[in-house]
């Protein structure tokens, strides 16, 4: 059964398929395409991992190792991966559209950059972040209610930037012909720095849309909080909005101390990813989003899993087939639950048990940072 928030949600979805008419009686089922990139191979350690060293991270096919469209395509062997790769795509597409019932899509999801709320997390360490400063605006110095970029997680932007033009012109890079984006700063402010000074072809612009549920793990945090839709459109009057999206934040609840379970972020993550896949036939998709929503997002997606740092960015080949409805289990999950804080902080917290906050006569002496450089 899922939870009333998510059956709210769900009423904002539009109903139409793009790729095939549905009945009620269907389903979307995602296999994650492995074989294809870093990220798929169990031995790709995730905390060492960076996109620009490894070429975005496509397995580079040599000439004995074709795919096998090569023949055809290519028979000279002049071609890039990437031509390769996506005439590849191309094929398989062309054998779906015999019965309509499935679809690949090739997903580039990367995290926003460094934001104010990353950095004040290491500068507080995470017990006290969790537990304290992440439930107020800012500290004086810095803000961090939906948290805008730092100086570096503008220059991690900048670099995504300059490795998409490298990409598009060298490499032969399909452009994409979607972008979407998380309704939060962090990740509009880096989809616009990525993309927005590229010299894209006229048929292939840069028109972002936001999509609400690409939106972080809704947690007491006020980073994860976002901005109403008139201040959302004054900090970025280019990007576009779903339909249906509201004024307010109709989804943070943070004041009432709740924040959302990990069974209802995949559970919304697969609802986002049926949306993109019912309304949207174009195949190369961009789509800025967060470390905790991409993790939730492959989880949907059947890949396994793969975290991002800040800036950081994957493609994922995406098989999508309609199967028949399966009856939901009688089982419930908790939609959102309530999570600790304290109201000083804390002196420490301990996994899987939360915060242990100060007794009411403990003194603290709060380290407060003084140079915008460090918070």
């Amino acid at each position: 059964m899922k939870s009333s928030l998510l059956s709210a949600v769900l009423a904002l979805v539009p109903t139409a398929i793009a790729w095939k008419e549905v009945s009620s009686c269907d389903d979307i089922k995602y296999t994650s395409v492995t074989g294809f990139f870093l990220q798929d191979d169990p031995n790709t350690n995730p905390s060492t991992f960076d996109y620009v060293r490894k070429k975005f991270p496509i397995i580079t096919r040599k000439i004995l190792e074709t795919y096998p469209t090569d023949a055809k395509f290519d028979p000279h062997h002049k071609k890039t991966q990437w031509q390769r790769f996506a005439n590849y795509v191309d094929s398989l597409n062309d054998e779906c559209k015999k019965d309509r019932k499935t679809t690949y899509k090739v997903l580039f999801m990367g995290r926003h950059g460094e934001g104010w709320h990353n950095a004040a997390e290491t500068f507080y360490g995470t017990p006290a972040w969790n537990c304290y400063w992440a439930e107020l605006d800012g500290n004086g110095t810095a803000t961090w209610a939906d948290a805008q970029l730092t100086a570096n997680g503008i220059a991690q932007a900048s670099k995504a930037n300059a490795y998409y033009k490298s990409r598009f012109e060298q490499e032969k890079l399909p452009y994409f012909q979607s972008y979407y984006s998380s309704p939060l700063k962090r990740c509009i402010q880096t989809a616009n720095v990525t993309f927005a000074t590229l010299n894209l072809p006229h048929s292939h612009p840069f028109k972002p849309t936001i999509k609400e549920l690409f939106r972080e793990s809704i947690s007491i945090h006020t980073c994860d909080r976002r901005s109403t839709k008139t201040q959302i459109h004054a900090f970025a009057p280019h990007f576009l909005f779903e339909e249906g999206f509201s004024e307010d934040d109709l989804l943070w609840r943070g004041n009432e101390d709740e924040g959302e379970t990990s069974a209802h972020q995949v559970a919304r993550s697969k609802t986002v990813m049926d949306d993109v896949f019912s309304h949207d036939d174009n195949t190369w998709i961009s789509i800025t989003s967060h470390s905790g929503e991409i993790g939730s997002i492959l989880t949907a997606l059947n890949h396994q899993a793969f975290s991002l740092n800040t800036g950081q960015i994957i493609p994922v080949l995406v098989k999508a087939e309609l199967v028949q409805h399966t009856v939901e289990p009688t089982t419930t999950y908790a939609g959102f639950t309530t999570e600790p804080t304290c109201k000083s902080p804390p002196l420490t917290s301990i996994s899987g048990q939360g915060c242990v906050c100060a007794t009411a006569t403990t003194t603290f002496t709060t380290a407060k940072a003084t140079l915008k450089g460090e918070l």
